[in-house]
């Protein structure tokens, strides 16, 4: 048996290329598609108060109030409402030093 001729190997060739060319452009179509699902998504809005706490065995223990935008909160972070933010500083909690939620509340002691 001969071998193929230069030209039935190039033909293969461009066939074997077309085939991965498709390939590529159903993945840049699968990517286009994701991409724009993520832009279409919203990030879920920033919280107004948050709750730090940290587990214990006898469940989650309250550590801090702070604005829904502080970065500082320690450990797990628990979104409240204003009435709950209120009511944890009425409790002994601590409001967080950097974002002062207890002065945003309008909390005195």
């Amino acid at each position: 048996m001969s071998e193929p001729s230069r030209l039935a190997q190039l033909q293969f060739l461009r066939r074997y290329l077309l085939g991965e060319l498709e390939r590529v452009e159903r993945w840049i179509t699968a990517e286009e598609q994701r991409e724009a699902a993520m832009a279409r998504r919203t990030p879920p809005p920033t919280p107004d108060w948050i709750l730090s706490t940290m587990s214990s065995g006898r469940g989650p223990l309250p550590q801090g109030v702070h604005t829904g935008a502080c970065h500082m909160a320690p450990g797990n972070r628990r979104t409240i409402t204003r009435e709950q933010a209120l009511a944890a500083l009425g409790e002994g909690v601590p409001a967080c030093e950097f974002c002062r939620p207890d002065t945003e509340l309008g909390w005195l002691e």
